[in-house]
């Protein structure tokens, strides 16, 4: 499905066990469906600047780059990043980005039993304009988020501590 137009959308902002998290998602619009957005990617707020980073450097030096997604724990049910492609929010252990030459295909990585697979997921053009856009509005998102997580904390700092005097 060719990609129109991409974006970020904040899905979710919560604060937990003494924790401040959010969810966001990458969506795409294509006309294929209608220009409505599909998410393709759900991740947490450690996400987004990792993943930018290896977009651009995957793309720019033309080295396939693999990005190792580590849980929280070991036995958490907390997930750091989905994906929407192939079912209902499937959690990523590792993504592969390999650049040709006018996209970079994003797979997932998977360790079954002594074998590794990858399943491709989606591309994203390796354009010089597209790649300027997407380290635009992956700084401006990760900050936003960031500003977002740091306010929830201050409130939840100002509520603990009012409630207790």
């Amino acid at each position: 499905m060719p990609i129109d137009s991409i974006n970020l959308d904040l899905a979710s902002a919560d604060y937990f066990d003494g924790r401040a998290s959010l969810w966001a998602a990458l969506e795409m619009r294509s006309s294929v469906s209608d220009d409505s957005p599909t998410a393709i990617l759900g991740f947490d707020e450690t996400f987004l600047r990792p993943f930018a980073r290896a977009l651009i450097e995957a793309a720019t030096t033309r080295a396939a780059f693999r990005m190792t997604i580590l849980q929280e724990t070991r036995g958490s049910d907390r997930c750091r990043v989905v994906e929407y492609v192939t079912g209902l929010g499937k959690a990523l252990e590792e993504l592969v980005l390999q650049p040709f030459d006018n996209v970079v295909l994003i797979s997932a990585a998977t360790r079954k039993g002594s074998g590794n697979s990858e399943e491709s997921l989606f591309q994203l053009p390796r354009t010089d304009s597209f790649l300027r856009a997407f380290a635009r509005i992956a700084y401006v998102a990760d900050q936003t988020l960031r500003d977002l997580l740091a306010d929830m904390e201050r409130l939840a700092r100002r509520r603990n501590s009012s409630a207790t005097a």
